[in-house]
């Protein structure tokens, strides 16, 4: 059965994710309030980042950086 919630990012009730797809409490809220739709439009943009920046997802720093930006584009778009 599909799990419907009100995604925060279309601002529309859509298909939720089928589990939770990042750690703690920002996967928490991910899971709750973004659809799947809008987790695979953040896939995409997340690849963009990481390659135009030459981002390395072992090292720390990237990885906030990588948090940051999926914060912003899910929350405050």
């Amino acid at each position: 059965m599909n799990r419907i919630i009100f995604c925060t990012f279309f601002k529309k009730k859509m298909e939720g994710q089928d589990f939770q797809s990042y750690p703690g409490k920002l996967g928490e809220k991910i899971y709750d309030q973004i659809s799947k739709k809008a987790w695979q439009k953040w896939l995409i943009k997340q690849t963009i980042l990481i390659n135009e920046n030459n981002l390395n997802m072992l090292v720390f720093k990237d990885r906030k950086k990588i948090e940051e930006h999926m914060e912003k584009f899910l929350f405050k778009k």
